[in-house]
């Protein structure tokens, strides 16, 4: 079972514009770059992940992948998280990826061990979804899609309930797991300081970012 992480990634000045109320400008892209930075180091750690592929128009993303050993598939269109993940499961398909896991970038608490998890059922149908929600419970965090396009990702306000109707639409089994380190990604100043409550509670991971926060503030 071959199966590849997708992990999109947009540009770092046009990132988490939602926080501008807590962070200036300059600290919301060191906060970005971090935050990548871990979700890569997670993924690349996982022993169920045989390869990543970073899908993104941001260069220093880009270097980031470079550095730890991911691929880089630019996106020059920037179109948005869900026209890269289309990119990105286009590449992994032609590379005979059998399922792909998509994550995005703000989920800093990831745990390679929870990634292993949410991996090791094998599929048992000929299509198969499974959710990731986040800690609302109306949007996406993670997907497992098995085959790689058994359903357009469709990510943004409201994704968990399109993808379950696309997966019905589809015929896939459709399964929600909650792995608790992906279920917390960062878009609002309240997301911003849950995590910050999180790191403080939680030993280990998230290393960049947990560097990083106390000179934010």
């Amino acid at each position: 079972m071959k199966t590849i992480a997708i992990l999109p990634v947009k540009r770092f000045a046009q990132s988490k514009q939602r926080l501008a109320d807590a962070l200036p400008a300059r600290s919301r892209v060191a906060l970005v770059q971090a935050m990548v930075t871990d979700v890569l180091i997670a993924l690349r750690r996982a022993q169920l992940v045989d390869g990543v592929v970073v899908v993104t128009g941001e260069p220093a993303a880009g270097q980031i992948a470079v550095n730890y050993n991911a691929e880089v598939l630019p996106d020059q269109s920037d179109a948005g998280h869900s026209d890269a993940v289309a990119l990105g499961v286009q590449w992994a398909l032609a590379r005979d990826a059998d399922r792909v896991l998509l994550v995005p970038g703000d989920v800093p608490m990831i745990d390679p061990v929870e990634i292993d998890g949410l991996l090791a059922t094998m599929p048992e149908g000929a299509r198969e979804v499974t959710i990731v929600p986040d800690r609302h419970g109306t949007g996406t965090n993670g997907l497992v899609l098995y085959p790689p396009d058994v359903i357009p990702a469709a990510f943004g306000e409201g994704s968990r309930a399109r993808h379950e109707a696309a997966a019905a639409a589809a015929g896939a089994a459709t399964f929600v797991a909650e792995p608790e380190s992906l279920t917390h990604d960062v878009d609002t100043p309240d997301d911003f300081e849950t995590l910050q409550a999180r790191l403080e509670s939680h030993r280990g991971g998230a290393s960049h970012t947990r560097g990083l926060l106390p000179r934010l503030l």
